[in-house]
C-alpha cells in the first residue's frame, strides 16, 4: 500500500486482501470486546469540506479505537481557505500538527492536490465526483462477509447498480476494485444522464468482467446477489440539469422490487446518506428489518476497515495482537432495535 490512500488506482489485489485480514483482526475492537493503544500519542487530522457524518465519524471512532485522538474541522466556511489560503498552505501546515490527515473536498482531484504537499499520510475521503476508496473497501470487505455468511463466492457473482452513477463517487471505487478480482458479472440501471462514465465500463469490460446496462429496474433480476443503490447527487447537477429533474419511483429499491424481481439471499447495500422523503425515490424504509438489507451491517463494518487502513498506513498492523486488553465497560447488545438475527 503506498504513503496515502488517494484511489482504488493505487491498491493492488495483495494490498486489498492485506486490509480485508487486518480488519477481520480488528473485529473485536470494533465491536467493543477488546481495546489497544497502538496508535496512543498519534493525531488524526479530520478536514471536512464538504457535509458528512457518518464517514467522518466513522475515520474519528476507528483511529480512537485504536488509541489515537482526533481534530476535527467541518465546513468551508470554517477554514482558512474561504480566506484565500491555498491547498499546499493548508497541507503544510496541517503536516506540522497531525500523524494522518483524512480529507473531503468537494473538486475532483483536489484531495491528490493537498497530499502532494504533505509528508504524512492522506486519506482521500471523497474529492467531488470522484472517489471515495475507503467506502469501497468496506463495501468489499460487507460483501465478502455476506457471501461468506451465505455460503457464496465472489467468482461469477452477479453485482446490480443503480442510481446516480455517473455522480455517485462511491460506485466509481467499487467497479475499479471488483474489477481486481475473478471475472463477474455488473449490470448497471441509472436515469437518462446518470449513467456511468464510460471510461470505467471500459476498464472493467478490460479486466475481463461482463457488463450490462438498462434503464429500467422493471425486469428479472432473480440472480442478481447484490442490489448496490446510490442517492441521486443533486447537489452536483449542472443548473440545467437540476431544472425539473425527478427520479421515477422505476428506480426505487423496495420489498416489492426485491420480493418479485430478486432472489431470496439478494443483498441491498448504500452507500448512505438514503434520502427517506417518499418524494426521493431513495432505498425505501420499508425494507428495515428485512435480512436482506445489508446498510447497517455496512456502515458497521467501516469501522474495522478504517482502523485496518490507519494501522497500515501507520505501520502498526503488526502489533495488534500484542496490544489488546479486554473491555471494562457496560457494552450494549450488538443489535439494534430492528436489525434481524441472522
Amino acid at each position: 500500500m503506498h504513503h496515502h490512500l488517494l484511489s482504488v488506482d493505487s491498491l493492488s489485489r495483495d494490498a486489498i486482501d492485506h486490509l480485508m485480514r487486518v480488519a477481520a483482526r480488528m473485529e473485536p475492537i470494533a465491536q467493543r470486546r477488546q481495546v489497544t493503544r497502538v496508535l496512543e500519542g498519534a493525531v488524526l487530522g479530520n478536514l471536512f469540506f464538504e457535509a458528512s457524518t457518518r464517514t467522518r465519524v466513522s475515520f474519528n471512532a476507528a483511529f480512537c479505537r485504536l488509541g489515537g485522538s482526533v481534530c476535527d474541522t467541518t465546513g468551508f466556511t470554517f477554514s482558512s481557505m474561504a480566506k484565500g489560503e491555498s491547498l499546499y498552505d493548508t497541507s503544510r501546515v496541517m503536516s506540522g500538527y497531525c500523524d494522518a490527515i483524512v480529507m473531503r473536498h468537494p473538486e475532483l482531484g483536489s484531495v491528490a492536490e493537498f497530499a502532494a504537499a504533505t509528508h504524512v499520510p492522506v486519506i482521500n475521503g471523497g474529492d467531488g465526483p470522484g472517489e471515495h476508496p475507503s467506502q469501497a473497501l468496506l463495501d468489499f470487505y460487507t460483501i465478502d462477509k455476506e457471501f461468506t455468511r451465505l455460503g457464496k463466492g465472489l467468482a461469477g457473482a452477479h453485482v446490480l447498480m443503480t442510481g446516480d452513477l455517473k455522480y455517485g463517487r462511491t460506485v466509481h471505487s467499487l467497479i475499479k476494485l471488483l474489477s481486481l478480482y475473478d471475472p463477474m458479472r455488473i449490470t448497471l440501471v441509472a436515469p437518462p444522464g446518470l449513467e456511468m462514465p464510460g471510461h470505467l465500463i471500459d476498464l472493467v469490460a478490460s479486466r475481463g468482467h461482463r457488463i450490462e446496462q438498462h434503464d429500467s429496474l422493471a425486469r428479472d433480476y432473480a440472480d442478481v446477489d447484490v442490489v448496490y443503490t446510490t442517492r441521486i447527487q443533486k447537489e452536483r447537477f449542472t443548473a440545467e440539469m437540476s431544472e425539473g429533474f425527478s427520479l421515477s419511483r422505476d428506480f426505487t429499491v423496495d420489498r416489492a422490487f426485491l420480493d418479485r424481481r430478486c432472489g431470496r439471499d439478494t443483498i441491498v447495500m448504500h452507500p448512505l446518506p438514503r434520502d427517506s422523503r417518499p418524494e426521493a425515490n431513495d432505498l425505501d424504509v420499508d425494507l428495515n428489518g428485512d435480512p436482506r438489507l445489508a446498510i447497517f451491517r455496512q456502515t458497521d463494518n467501516g469501522i474495522p476497515v478504517r482502523m485496518a487502513i490507519f494501522a497500515t498506513l501507520l505501520e502498526v498492523d503488526g502489533l495488534i495482537e500484542q496490544d489488546l486488553r479486554p473491555v471494562r465497560w457496560f457494552v450494549p447488545p450488538r443489535l439494534g432495535v430492528d436489525d434481524p438475527a441472522l
